[in-house]
């Protein structure tokens, strides 16, 4: 898919009532998690935390952000590779249970963002509207980071940015049954602090990690992407907004926050375009296309990165 998508059709109004709705939902999945974490906090300090209780949250972070980065954001939204109807449905699961968001409508909102990068018309940009000086700044990251969720006024309409996945029974059974796959994600650390410890304590504490810290710490690495990618790192391509790559959000975000690279490539299948860019998702995927699970994975040719390259660079100076 392209940076540009093509405008198809008029904006839609959304019922009042729903919007409501969407905005109490999101304001509960959002700040829900932030007070089980501090209770999460002062069990650990308590030396309630376990061993079994980290590698729960491993797990749950991993199947769950993977679902996010490697099926919501490369194979939905951008079609960086091909993959079958169950494994579209399984990775369509795993990222609902990230608590992000019905498959359908994350991928709308972030085919919005490409479509409008740090332009009027993009959802969570830091930039637009922002007065100059660090209040602008703060206030633009805290749009970028959390605002627009929580303002719930700049959702795309899925009818214009998401018409093929309304049209593909798979995604719209997904996304018609989020609460269900919220709620699968909530079962697994539990059902796996059971397993590991034996004990209804245990498999209560490993909800804690492996539920609320999970998704608190998965989402804040996501809303990182937005505010903090789009204004801090560095910039190896030209693009047409402020998209930064961020070494140190690497491995929290499993790749994404190559996200220079991502707004430069929008289609690659690996964000990270060097050997030292360290992409969990790609390598995933890599792993996935050699078990013959997925194919016609998007790459990019060392001579079209070189080239994008060399026009950031700007011309060679006259000597």
């Amino acid at each position: 898919m392209s940076n540009r998508l093509e405008e198809r059709a008029p904006v839609q109004a959304r019922p009042a009532a729903l919007d409501t709705v969407d905005r109490i939902v999101n304001l509960a999945a959002t700040l829900g998690p932030l007070g089980l974490v501090g209770l999460a906090a002062w069990r650990a300090w308590g030396g309630a935390l376990r061993w079994q209780d980290l590698v729960v949250l491993g797990i749950a972070y991993a199947l769950t952000g993977l679902g996010v980065t490697v099926g919501f954001h490369r194979l939905l939204t951008h079609r960086s590779f091909k993959t079958s109807a169950p494994m579209r449905a399984l990775l369509a699961a795993l990222g609902s249970a990230a608590v992000e968001g019905p498959v359908i409508e994350w991928v709308a909102n972030h085919r919005k963002h490409h479509r409008f990068s740090d332009q009027p018309g993009d959802p969570h940009s830091p930039h637009v509207d922002r007065a100059h000086g660090w209040r602008g700044a703060l206030a633009g990251l805290f749009h970028a980071h959390v605002g627009w969720i929580l303002e719930g006024d700049a959702l795309a309409d899925r009818e214009r940015y998401a018409r093929d996945l309304l049209a593909d029974p798979v995604l719209s059974f997904v996304d018609r049954t989020f609460a269900l796959w919220v709620l699968a994600g909530l079962a697994l650390p539990f059902g796996l602090g059971l397993a590991l410890t034996g004990t209804l304590a245990g498999a209560l504490t490993a909800l804690l990690w492996g539920g609320a810290v999970r998704i608190f710490l998965l989402h804040h690495a996501t809303f990182s992407i937005n505010s903090l990618c789009h204004f801090f790192g560095r910039r190896r391509f030209q693009t047409a907004d402020e998209s930064r790559n961020l070494l140190w959000l690497a491995l929290p975000t499993l790749g994404e926050a190559w996200h220079n690279n991502h707004h430069a490539f929008p289609t690659s299948a690996s964000h990270g375009l060097r050997w030292w860019q360290l992409d969990p998702s790609a390598w995933l995927i890599a792993a996935m296309e050699r078990a013959g699970l997925v194919w016609d994975v998007v790459r990019i040719s060392p001579e079209r990165e070189l080239a994008k390259a060399a026009v950031a660079a700007g011309p060679p100076a006259r000597t």
